[in-house]
Order: structure tokens, then C-alpha cells, then sequence
């Protein structure tokens, strides 16, 4: 298995996969919807999977004398890599704002979700919800991406909005916080999410195996 993932990751990747990490830094950016940072990096993910299915990479790594089912394992590795690196990036850069910028004046008038673990909560969502629809979808015949991308799209652009609206309910604004103030309720929204991408990668998991051992070439 060990070397199935490293073919992932440095043979069959696309070179987008690793730049579009690089989207995490957005987390800084004041004024802007930084959870879209999280689905330009599943978008990266996503030309890697574009670029396997144009070189019949599936096909190949099928065809290897390894068992079907790992061929799904490992494109779910690097997948999850991608997520955690970045995901990894993402922390760094909230606890920043938090312990260093919380005090900045374009940080404590942004109108638009701060960076905390509220935000990083909901970055586990959006990669929750590629996992389950975009991965999913794509092992249910193992070749077409549109469409699950475009269903995974929809999701991730009502999660963004639901990130950005919470805290401009009446009561509800500390979610917005810039420090650790109601660092429970915080903790609360996080580990929420942590649960939401654990549970739907490892259903989709189980149901993309299924399915793939169902594919025929």
C-alpha cells in the first residue's frame, strides 16, 4: 500500500494538487469569504483525479497486482493528505490571527467570518462534503467528474453560506470572535466538524470500495 500512495503522490498528482495549498494563506485576507479557500483546494484535488482519468491511470494501477479495493484506499490517501496538509496550514495561520492580529482593526471590523476554530470547523465540513460527494460520486463508475464536482460545488457553497450568515444572527455573533473568547462554544463548532469529516470520509470510503468493485474495465 505504501508504494500505491507514493505513486500518488508523485507520479499520478497534478502539479495543481500541491500549488493550490497555497489557497490556505487566503485565511488572512480580511474582508472575503475565507471559506472558499477550502474548496479552491479541493479544486486542486479535483485536477488530479481530471488528470488520472485523461492518462487511465485507474486502469493502470487496477491492472497491478494489488487487491481492486486498494486502488480506492490510495486515491483516498492522497486525497486526505492534500485535506490534512492543508487543513495543517489553516491552523497555523488561525492561531496566528488569533494570538497575534486579534487585536487588528481590519480583523475586528470584518464584516465577513474571522479566522478561528469556528472557520476551521467548517473547513472540515467542506472537505467532508468533497469526500462524500465528489469522491463518491466519481467511484460510481470511475471516470465521469463533472458531475459529482458540480454537486459537490452546490454543498460547498451552502456550507460558505451558512459559515457567513451564522454570525450575523442576533445573539449569535461571537462565533465571529477574532481571539479565543467563548473558546468552548468554538471548541464545541470544531470538534463537530472533525466528527462530520471523520464519519462521511469513512462512509464514502466503504461505499466507493463498493462500488469500484463493481467497475468493470
Amino acid at each position: 500500500m505504501k508504494s500505491i500512495i507514493k505513486k500518488e503522490l508523485f507520479l499520478s498528482a497534478s502539479p495543481l494538487s500541491y500549488f493550490f495549498i497555497l489557497f490556505s494563506f487566503m485565511s488572512f485576507i480580511p474582508g472575503y469569504p475565507i471559506l472558499v479557500s477550502s474548496f479552491f483546494i479541493c479544486l486542486g484535488i479535483f485536477y488530479s483525479f481530471q488528470s488520472a482519468r485523461e492518462s487511465n491511470d485507474i486502469l493502470y494501477t487496477a491492472l497491478l497486482p494489488i487487491k481492486k479495493s486498494d486502488v480506492v484506499t490510495a486515491k483516498f490517501a492522497f486525497t486526505v493528505i492534500i485535506q490534512i496538509f492543508s487543513f495543517t496550514l489553516d491552523l497555523i495561520i488561525t492561531l496566528i490571527r488569533m494570538c497575534v492580529l486579534n487585536s487588528s482593526d481590519v480583523y475586528l471590523q470584518n464584516a465577513m467570518m474571522n479566522s478561528n476554530f469556528v472557520y476551521l470547523g467548517f473547513t472540515l465540513v467542506i472537505f467532508a462534503l468533497f469526500n462524500l460527494f465528489f469522491l463518491c460520486g466519481f467511484f460510481k463508475t470511475s471516470y465521469y467528474i463533472g458531475k459529482p464536482f458540480i454537486v459537490f460545488g452546490i454543498a460547498a457553497l451552502l456550507a460558505v453560506f451558512a459559515g457567513e450568515s451564522l454570525h450575523h444572527i442576533p445573539g449569535l455573533e461571537y462565533l465571529n470572535a477574532t481571539g479565543f473568547e467563548n473558546i468552548t462554544i468554538q471548541i464545541i463548532f470544531f470538534a463537530s466538524g472533525a466528527a462530520i469529516y471523520i464519519i462521511f470520509t469513512a462512509v464514502s470510503l466503504h461505499i466507493s470500495k463498493k462500488n469500484f468493485n463493481k467497475t468493470d474495465f
